[in-house]
């Protein structure tokens, strides 16, 4: 193999913000257990994703995956909408 191929990653969040254009901004949240108090944590992260048809609206779930990068902060686009907010 001359080329080495990268694993593009998928992940599931919730669109939070669509106020910019071609951009919603997703946040996806993840639980594990602490290691050291081995309580479950929640932690959020949030996520720039490339939205070329600005059909992508606040409350929807998405995957979004892994691409290169579009600008200083978007490196991500999404793939598909899996469903609503459940508010």
């Amino acid at each position: 193999m001359t080329g080495k191929s990268k694993v593009k990653k998928v992940i599931t969040g919730t669109v939070v913000s669509d106020a910019m254009e071609k951009t919603v901004s997703v946040q996806v949240t993840r639980r594990y257990k602490h290691s050291l108090y081995k309580k479950m944590v929640t932690a959020r992260k949030k996520y720039l994703a490339h939205d070329e048809k600005n059909e992508f609206k606040v409350g929807d779930i998405v995957k979004i995956q892994e691409c290169a990068p579009m600008s200083k902060r978007k490196t991500w686009f999404v793939k598909e909408k899996i469903g609503e907010s459940r508010r």
